[in-house]
């Protein structure tokens, strides 16, 4: 089978759960205080391993992230080319409020450290069919990109967070372009949803564009084609990696030859059930809880 090749971020979040999230000026008491693996791209590597892919994941860690590559090593992933350099591992602060809401702030860290030889070692074990994923927790993006489109590579870009850079960006040649709905506007420049994904299909004509609304569902066009899925109903805990798990379990289907509409309902009933239990990495779902949600619809 395909295999998937994540060049992509490792975070140690610390997560505080408040009644509400603290507004500019305020002060909020935190009920408890919790420290979780994370980062987007090691949520989105155990997701796609536990839903049975075969998992690579290429990043940089500090001295105090060891422990990171032991949480996707027993998981199945391959953690081989995950490096240890002089700064610190991200690291993110999470407020998570009693509807499940987040609010996040993200240090790079490590994950800055990005350099030719890990494009290259990311590059070497890429084969016909497999995929290379991508967040925009890491540097170098651009520089990924226009690689990736030399050798025709099929790229899955997860565009978030969006921080100014994705305006330099060229998107032409990716296959597989991820968006919430913040990211989608800043792509663009585009608020309403649906007026954004229009605009995106059109820009990138060969591309599938997936706009995921929350509890609003989502929203996939390619060309000329669109569909809207809706959401699992469930009852939210904490939101946060739920678009990891969906992205994840999304990757997984595509790369066992499911179809788009098939791979995108195992991504949405992972993102549903990674709400319902607290943590990042650690609400990531199980690949047998995910299809019982999935056949329950």
């Amino acid at each position: 089978m395909p295999k998937l090749i994540n060049l992509g971020s490792l975070c140690i979040d610390d997560v505080y759960s408040v009644d509400t999230i603290a507004t500019a000026g305020e002060t909020v008491a935190s009920q408890n205080h919790t420290v979780f693996p994370g980062g987007k791209g090691l949520n989105q590597s155990l997701a796609a391993s536990k839903a049975g892919a075969d998992v690579h994941h290429i990043g940089c860690i500090g001295e105090d992230g060891d422990w990171l590559k032991d949480v996707l090593a027993d998981a199945g992933v391959d953690v081989a080319n995950v490096r240890q350099v002089e700064p610190r591992s991200g690291h993110a602060v999470i407020q998570v409020d009693s509807t499940g809401q987040n609010s996040i702030v993200i240090s790079g860290g490590a994950n800055r450290s990005i350099q030719a030889l890990d494009r290259d070692v990311a590059f070497a074990l890429l084969q016909p069919g497999d995929w290379l994923l991508l967040q925009n927790e890491i540097n170098d993006i651009e520089a990924v990109l226009k690689e990736a489109s030399d050798r025709d590579v099929n790229v899955a870009f997860n565009v978030a967070p969006v921080d100014g850079r994705e305006q330099n960006y060229c998107l032409n040649n990716v296959a597989l372009l991820i968006v919430n709905e913040a990211e989608a506007a800043a792509l663009a420049q585009e608020t309403d949803p649906e007026t954004a994904l229009e605009a995106l299909c059109e820009r990138y004509a060969t591309a599938h564009i997936v706009l995921t609304l929350g509890r609003g569902g989502l929203l996939h066009g390619v060309a000329g084609h669109r569909e809207r899925l809706a959401a699992y109903s469930v009852k939210a805990v904490d939101e946060t990696a739920a678009g990891d798990a969906f992205v994840g379990y999304l990757m997984a289907g595509l790369l066992s030859g499911e179809d788009y509409s098939t791979a995108l309902q195992f991504g949405s009933a992972a993102g549903a059930l990674a709400v319902t239990q607290k943590g990042a990495a650690s609400s990531i779902p199980e690949y047998a809880d995910v299809l019982a949600m999935r056949d329950s619809d």
